[in-house]
């Protein structure tokens, strides 16, 4: 058994946008789909908060190793992790994919959709504000890897 990695921080906000796009649909009580935000692909999450063991099948959690933004988008919607509605739907829509394929750095994938979010009426500071409260309430949780939703 392995415990996943910190994302990178861009992953709270893919997360919270997943949520407001509706792209989030609990299967069980410990299972969830998440799909991605340009529609091709379902991952399958499984959160278990008792023992802290997940699984998702995101390239983020399966090759990185770290917690992909399908389970901060489960672990959001269970209450586990701050979401705030406003950020959500600031960054509804954003094809997330398709701006880290043109961009090639998650640096610049923030700027660009801050700007986003400051077009539709969140500032940029309201914006990091959420990013580093989630970030710092997951640094506190240690999440286990397990193979459940591989299968």
């Amino acid at each position: 058994m392995r415990y996943l990695r910190l994302p990178p921080k861009i992953k709270v906000l893919e997360a919270a946008a997943a949520i407001a796009d509706g792209r989030v649909k609990t299967i069980s009580d410990k299972l969830a789909e998440v799909t991605s935000s340009t529609g091709d692909k379902t991952y399958k999450v499984f959160v278990d908060i008792d023992s802290r063991e997940v699984c998702s099948t995101d390239n983020g959690t399966v090759l990185r190793g770290y917690v992909g933004y399908p389970i901060l988008s489960v672990l959001m919607l269970k209450g586990v992790l701050h979401y705030d509605r406003r950020v959500g739907e600031a960054l509804k829509g954003i094809k997330w994919k398709e701006l880290n394929e043109r961009f090639k750095k998650y640096s610049i994938v923030e700027e660009h959709v801050k700007k986003v979010a400051e077009e539709r009426g969140v500032n940029r500071h309201e914006v990091d504000s959420f990013k580093e409260s989630v970030y710092n309430q997951v640094k506190k949780l240690k999440f286990k890897f397990i193979n459940v939703c591989l299968e």
